[in-house]
């Protein structure tokens, strides 16, 4: 009687663990802490933005999230550095040029993009292109009528994903030749910038904005469809003369392809619950970007629609 007590309290107190697996991912997750790889350098619109995000659910899920700076070499870097975690507590925050064009920039990748999955949609980052003051230009046109003056004489620095293909796109569609400087850092840019070194910058607006509003380099354009709220006075790409170099900088968290679904799900709900509050819109407006709620399709949706508008433009311009 005993013995049969025994195997009957055994089976009784092991009736719930039968049952837990099936929720026990997402209940305990996240274990420790959570990291968001950018691979663009801090003070950057999306920087700041996804630090933003990793305050409040730090909040929400009693785990530190810490924002993990890969800048340069086209976001591969932060791209092989996010694949080789695959521990279920490390995300890529970026932009969509990881899996839209940076296949038509190298040869050969380091990565599939496919083995990146778009999670939440979270921000549209404002990108401009600014020029130096020393050359006393004031708009985009007037900087490529000076560049047609002078072929190869003129240079320019990007911070890799979109302004690294609207500067591209810009030398094809208008046949200016232009010298490119690659920074490893781009902090260094700004000085180049500021005093001539470097003719033309493009990357996120808020950076861009301080020089802008101190006069030594202007902001000539923004690639958005509408006006960067930091920076009002400055024309869209097709207010300035350019409508094909419009791109929205729809950026975002992306997991790995085999990542646990029931993890995915806790990351969109809660990711969703934050980029649809007022509170969270006031901070990034402020720090130069917009909220882009929506569901992991929207974000898919947005990212398929870039790959396709670059990849007509890249085609056109390879038959020239």
């Amino acid at each position: 009687m005993r013995a049969f007590q025994r195997l009957a309290f055994a089976l009784v107190t092991a009736v719930p663990i039968l049952f837990v697996p099936a929720q026990a991912p997402a209940q305990s997750w996240p274990q420790k802490t959570v990291r968001f790889i950018v691979p663009l350098p801090p003070g950057s619109g999306m920087d700041l933005s996804a630090r933003i995000v990793a305050e409040r659910l730090t909040e929400r899920w009693g785990q530190p999230v810490v924002v993990e700076n890969r800048q340069g070499g086209d976001a591969i870097p932060a791209v092989v550095a996010f694949l080789s975690a695959r521990d279920n507590h490390t995300f890529l925050f970026s932009f969509g040029a990881v899996v839209t064009f940076n296949h038509l920039l190298h040869e050969r990748l380091p990565y599939d993009p496919k083995d990146l999955v778009p999670i939440a949609p979270v921000i549209d980052n404002f990108l401009g292109v600014s020029v130096t003051a020393t050359l006393k230009v004031n708009s985009l046109a007037e900087f490529v009528a000076a560049a047609k003056t002078q072929p190869g004489k003129l240079n320019y620095g990007v911070t890799p994903g979109l302004p690294l293909y609207a500067m591209f796109a810009l030398q094809k569609q208008t046949g200016i030749e232009l010298a490119n400087i690659p920074y490893r850092d781009f902090a260094p840019a700004y000085a180049d910038l500021n005093s001539g070194r470097l003719h033309a910058a493009s990357t996120g607006v808020p950076t861009l904005v301080p020089h802008h509003r101190a006069g030594t380099a202007k902001l000539v354009m923004v690639t958005n469809s509408v006006r960067s709220p930091q920076a009002p006075d400055v024309p869209t790409a097709r207010e300035a003369g350019f409508p094909n170099l419009t791109f929205e900088g729809v950026s975002g968290i992306y997991g790995w392809r085999d990542m646990p679904a029931e993890i995915r799900q806790r990351v969109v709900a809660d990711v969703a619950t934050i980029v649809n509050d007022p509170a969270f819109r006031d901070r990034v407006v402020a720090v130069g970007t917009v909220p882009r709620p929506g569901a992991p399709e929207d974000f898919a949706a947005a990212i398929e629609e870039q790959r396709a508008k670059i990849a007509a433009i890249h085609e056109a311009m390879t038959k020239r």
